[in-house]
């Protein structure tokens, strides 16, 4: 299977699931393959063939742009090391969950989420320590009678019952079976995780603001807007103030250029963000479908957030080129 074949596959699960799905980012380098949305739910999907080709540069970026842009990151593919990914486990990749096409169509389409998680040690579920502590004093079966049923300690009982450890699947099946209970908790692809795998209930992160060294984007900040820079998004950055989020592009007036707006308002489409090019020199056109390009000279004009929005309101009227 090539890693066109599984990007064909993707598009169509998301389809069947109800989402819009942006253009393809088939632009280098780049920190993602699609944008989705669904209602509330957005996606950045990664597309590779073996999972651990992902580097640690490009998931940092993934996991940024999610959270600055209300989304969820997720890599799927086909393989790990030497071996096919299994169905219904999730693998992290630099905090990020990585699945099979086979477990994202179970989860987007039929509703039915994963319950195992793949760590170094091997194949791991999340119990319900308070389902099974539950169960067990309901067969008036105390920690140290159930440890020697299941042949562990009596403190591996009392982990899992406090939720800070998981279980083998062998260990999850036995217990299921003594307690006659359904103990396995799912795994949600669209939450964050820790490094461990297992959902984080810390406080939510925020983004650092920057004070940009780009020129164009240090103008931008200037003018009152939080700018976060990328490097291998589509975008040069993301720039928000309290009212409009911006995907932001800077380059010369070029062919090159047009073909990266055209993605741009692909994705503003599916982000629900505004999209801005600025360009050194010249422009021959005000907009490129939903992204307004913007001279550099024009912005220098500007004092504030509020008259570059209304430039941006009012050149997403005129004409566009179409790609």
């Amino acid at each position: 299977m090539t890693k066109e074949i599984l990007i064909h596959q993707i598009v169509d699960v998301l389809k069947q699931a109800g989402f819009i799905v942006s253009k393809r980012c088939n632009i280098r380098p780049r920190s993602f393959d699609l944008a989705a949305r669904n209602a509330e739910t957005l996606l950045f999907c990664k597309v590779l063939y073996n999972i651990d080709g992902l580097n640690e540069e490009t998931a940092k970026e993934m996991r940024c742009l999610a959270r600055y842009l209300g989304g969820s990151a997720l890599l799927v593919g086909a393989k790990t090391r030497n071996q096919l990914l299994e169905d219904s486990v999730v693998y992290m990749r630099y905090d990020i969950p990585a699945v099979s096409v086979q477990t994202f169509y179970d989860y987007f389409v039929e509703d039915t989420p994963p319950l195992v998680s793949a760590s170094p040690g091997g194949l791991y579920v999340s119990i319900d320590g308070d389902v099974l502590k539950e169960a067990r004093q309901k067969v008036s079966m105390s920690l140290g009678s159930l440890a020697s049923e299941l042949g562990v300690s009596r403190r591996t009982i009392s982990k899992y019952e406090d939720g800070n450890m998981d279980a083998s699947i062998d260990i999850v099946l036995h217990l299921e079976e003594i307690l006659d209970v359904a103990l396995a908790q799912s795994i949600d692809l669209l939450q964050r995780f820790d490094k461990l795998g297992r959902i984080e209930v810390s406080p939510e992160e925020t983004i650092e603001k920057q004070t940009p060294d780009d020129g164009i984007l240090n103008m931008l900040h200037t003018l009152g807007y939080q700018v976060m820079s990328t490097s291998q998004a589509p975008f040069r950055a993301i720039s928000k103030d309290t009212s409009d989020t911006l995907l932001t592009g800077i380059s010369n007036y070029s062919s090159a250029m047009i073909k990266r707006a055209d993605l741009m308002s692909s994705i503003s489409c599916v982000t629900m963000t505004k999209s801005v090019f600025i360009i050194n020199g010249e422009i021959k056109a005000q907009n490129v479908e939903n992204t307004v390009l913007i001279e550099k000279r024009e912005l220098d004009q500007l004092s504030g957030t509020e008259e570059l929005a209304e430039l941006i309101d009012e050149r997403t009227k005129k004409p566009s080129i179409k790609t």
